[in-house]
């Protein structure tokens, strides 16, 4: 069995801050890929950063400049830093990680339960 579990989010003003995490945990052979992807209400899943196993990253345009993502490839944890936030950056925001649990396994995708990130006065 596989686990993330993410944390960071919360409640913050326009132009504040915030740093998301996810580890993974559990049966784990190698971590490829891993990111976030958000939702907002009313809007379909959008991807907003992505990190290969080799550090190469690629963002969403509505985030170029203001999020970096980065890896732990030791704690098998991605984390999201979040500057300069804004309305339109509220939403739950998902973590995933593709990785093969043994290996014999396959490559298979996995995700976190979420957490919100509201941008508010």
């Amino acid at each position: 069995q596989v686990q993330l579990v993410e944390s960071g989010g919360g409640l913050v003003q326009p132009g504040g801050s915030l740093r998301l995490s996810c580890e993974a945990s559990g049966s784990i052979f190698t971590v490829y890929s891993m990111g976030w992807y958000r939702q907002a209400p009313g809007k379909q899943r959008e991807l907003v950063a992505r990190i290969t196993r080799g550090g190469i990253t690629n963002y969403a345009d509505s985030v170029k400049g203001r999020f970096t993502i980065s890896r732990d490839n030791a704690k098998n944890t991605v984390y999201l830093q979040m500057n300069s936030l804004k309305p339109e950056d509220t939403a739950v925001y998902y973590c995933f990680v593709a990785l093969q649990s043994t290996a014999a396994a396959g490559p298979l995708q996995y995700w976190g339960q979420g957490t919100q990130v509201t941008v508010s006065s």
